[in-house]
């Protein structure tokens, strides 16, 4: 780390939470996550992908891979308690950060199973069932922002579930999820419900359009099409700006007025999927154009490292909207498609996240005959 090291807590005080976007086992016990959240980062995320890489890639879980394999689990339930262990681990190191901040902040999530995107009531069973197991206040359950899922989002809210609604690539999408939000508290507010500690975020993901539209863009310029150069790399701010401006006309309008009244939070954009994926761009291009008030980055280690190292923090997810429109209504202009583009990021997200999943049992499985043969 460099000495440019307040650039976090900087972030916080311009009214931006930092999270981080990464877990293993090792993390934890080796007290990394602590200097990390005393450098500025105030929650945690993970996804199937990010624990196949940390459970297959240590020996760091054998422990509990054993001890939970005898108990007589699957290699599903094994994985599931294993998970829980770290995410508990977390929640507690997050719980000072929760209390300061009055259930605001310092929450850790894990995702339902991923199997389950296109299965409302297995969504709202396994979000309860996980929620009642982790057993901490400062924890979310990941729903992915299918059209199975806003439903489930909203009965997961309307019993007192905290929710990070991720794989939200589309401005309708965002739509549909804060309407899951109000519609879920209101439910909640109208059975006696106290919605004042019920939190949730809204995971927009950023580079993932960028990388999409420009593949679209790189197709066509190679035609002849020279001219639509200039719009690469400006959807996937562009979407992410125009998300917060429904943002503040959903939060600041009337229907909120009574929830906020009643004690409600707002639900937080949480910009996701922010490390740079061309490397033409800068290394911090998805933390520094977003900076705003109400809302959280989550970053994978490379990105926090990067942006602690040489990122700048000032208030810039406001800059810009005219711009914004105008950058997604030119990709419409010459035929780029955005409601097909999301859509499809959305079903490749999906899938990616439960053929990360598939292939974390499948090692998982072998590792654990492995362990049980050896003792």
């Amino acid at each position: 780390m460099s000495e440019n090291t307040r650039s976090l807590h900087e972030l916080g005080r311009l009214g931006q939470s930092v999270w981080y976007d990464n877990i293993s086992r090792d993390l934890i016990a080796s007290g990394e996550l602590g200097k990390l959240i005393d450098l500025g980062v105030t929650g945690l995320t993970s996804n199937p992908s990010i624990f196949e890489k940390a459970v297959s890639g240590s020996a760091d879980y054998d422990d509990s891979m054993l001890r939970f394999s005898r108990e007589g689990m699957d290699v599903d339930g094994v994985f599931e308690s294993m998970a829980v262990e770290d995410i508990r681990s977390v929640a507690d190191l997050l719980k000072p950060i929760y209390e300061r901040t009055d259930g605001a902040d310092g929450y850790a999530s894990l995702e339902v199973n991923p199997h389950l995107a296109a299965d409302t009531d297995g969504t709202v069973a396994d979000g309860l069932r996980i929620f009642k197991t982790l057993n901490r206040p400062n924890v979310m359950i990941k729903v992915p922002a299918t059209p199975e899922g806003m439903p489930a989002i909203a009965r997961l809210l309307e019993a007192g579930v905290n929710v990070n609604a991720t794989l939200i690539f589309s401005l309708d999408a965002y739509d549909q999820v804060s309407e899951a939000y109000l519609s879920g508290l209101e439910a909640r507010r109208r059975a006696g419900g106290d919605v004042s500690r019920v939190a949730s975020v809204a995971s927009f993901f950023v580079s993932r359009v960028d990388s999409a539209v420009d593949g679209l863009i790189d197709a066509r310029t190679g035609e002849g099409n020279s001219e639509l150069a200039d719009l690469k790399g400006k959807a996937a701010i562009a979407n992410a700006r125009l998300a917060y401006q429904a943002f503040k006309g959903v939060y600041r309008g009337d229907r909120f007025a009574e929830l906020r009244a009643a004690g409600a939070m707002v639900q937080r954009p949480l910009w996701a999927s922010t490390s740079t994926k061309d490397p033409a761009y800068s290394d911090v291009m998805y933390v520094e154009t977003l900076i705003g008030r109400d809302t959280v980055n989550t970053l994978p280690d490379a990105t926090l490292r990067a942006f602690v190292d040489h990122g700048s923090a000032s208030e810039t997810l406001e800059a810009g909207v005219d711009a914004a429109r105008q950058s997604l209504a030119s990709l419409e202009s010459v035929g780029i498609d955005m409601d097909a583009v999301t859509s499809k990021l959305l079903t490749d997200g999906v899938k990616a996240f439960a053929d990360a999943y598939d292939q974390l049992v499948a090692k998982l499985d072998v590792k654990r005959q492995q362990l049980i043969a050896a003792n």
